[in-house]
């Protein structure tokens, strides 16, 4: 009877594979462990005999577990598609209704674990944090953006802070209230209440 291969037997029958095409698929194989074991049971075995390449291959691009972890997060954290439904309201919603989504998720336990972990190698966790707030600012600039070129959001308010007011809102209402998961009526209420009035354009009765 013939042998059953198991995950990552024939890596060295499949094509060869190199450069983006690889790190795709490593990457994707441990956003899939992740997803399956969590943290706690992540290991680069595994990731590597999903991927269908060796340890070495991925230790040549990330040094450590917390590393590679790290890089599958991002990697999945960052590929939302950006909503563009041509209504300034509704584009926020749905960025801010994700981010809800994504903090209450496995997701965003995994990120606290890797936060824990990554204490030791504070250059990693520093690179993470900025890559990731970098990239954050960036999407919200670019909704901004839209809706300023619509004409339903002012110039003025394209900086970093008024543009990312909305998340940071809502970061907030888990750090500081400590709940598991925020409603939607706190989310259309930060987008509504706080969030439009201070990004739109101003009328000749607000400047009254």
């Amino acid at each position: 009877m013939p042998h059953k291969a198991s995950r990552g037997d024939d890596h060295r029958k499949a094509p060869r594979r190199r450069g983006e095409v690889l790190e795709r698929a490593i990457l994707r194989a441990a956003s899939e462990e992740l997803a399956e074991v969590g943290y706690v049971g992540f290991g680069i075995d595994r990731v590597a005999a999903r991927a269908g390449t060796n340890k070495t291959t991925i230790y040549r691009r990330w040094p450590s577990r917390a590393a590679l972890a790290t890089a599958a997060f991002r990697d999945t954290a960052l590929a939302d598609d950006l909503p563009d439904t041509g209504d300034l309201r509704a584009d926020a919603l749905a960025m801010l209704r994700a981010a809800a989504e994504r903090i209450a998720s496995r997701q965003g336990e995994i990120l606290q674990v890797l936060a824990t972990e990554m204490r030791s190698e504070p250059e990693l966790m520093a690179e993470v944090r900025d890559e990731l707030i970098g990239a954050g600012i960036t999407r919200w600039l670019t909704l901004l953006g839209r809706a300023v070129a619509r004409g339903q959001a002012r110039p003025e308010a394209l900086s970093p802070r008024i543009a990312t007011v909305a998340v940071d809102l809502l970061r907030n209402e888990y750090l500081l209230r400590g709940v598991t998961a925020v409603p939607d009526t706190t989310i259309i209420e930060i987008i509504d209440t706080i969030y439009l009035p201070l990004v739109r354009p101003h009328t000749e009765q607000d400047d009254e």
